[in-house]
């Protein structure tokens, strides 16, 4: 079987999270699940002041551009192209061409998986980024992303932190 790649569908700007929904449903439909693995519309965060008030919102990090990662062949090629809202693949002519390791780690995304000695429930460390030396327990695991959500004390206070299962280490 063919490895699975990332690629780039160019959508009308404003239907990213409608051509996303669109392909799943797609993939669900005519059982596609291992061949279209996963789409994202990549978005960043943003923190905008208003009136003294810091407030932090997600913007789409590439308008009008959706990421599928796939199995490029006929149906899947098909599937995508002809799904409403996709005007077509970023790449020359019709061919559509894969993201190199190089881009995809740019935008965060990993091609190595991870495995995860710990589970929903767990109290574990985190051991490198942002969040390193803070404890705290795994209420959510994203096998997909290789993430998991873990609550931290932040100023008194319970908050959900995302972080990649390489940060994390379980504590025994």
């Amino acid at each position: 079987m063919a490895e699975a790649k990332w690629y780039v569908a160019h959508t009308y700007s404003g239907y990213e999270n409608k051509v996303k929904a669109n392909i799943e449903k797609t993939v669900a439909n005519r059982h596609l699940e291992e061949d279209i693995l996963e789409v994202r519309v990549p978005l960043t965060d943003v923190v905008e002041v208003k009136d003294g008030v810091r407030k932090t919102s997600q913007k789409k990090l590439f308008p009008g551009y959706v990421l599928v990662k796939m199995v490029m062949n006929d149906d899947t090629w098909y599937v995508v192209r002809n799904t409403r809202g996709v005007t077509g693949f970023v790449g020359p002519g019709s061919k559509p061409v894969p993201l190199t390791e190089a881009e995809m780690k740019s935008l965060g995304i990993r091609m190595e998986n991870v495995t995860a000695d710990f589970k929903e429930g767990d109290t574990v460390a985190v051991v490198a980024g942002v969040w390193k030396d803070t404890v705290g327990v795994v209420t959510r695991m994203d096998y997909g992303k290789q993430t998991a959500t873990i609550n931290v004390e932040l100023f008194g206070r319970e908050t959900p932190v995302e972080i990649s299962f390489a940060e994390v280490r379980a504590m025994n």
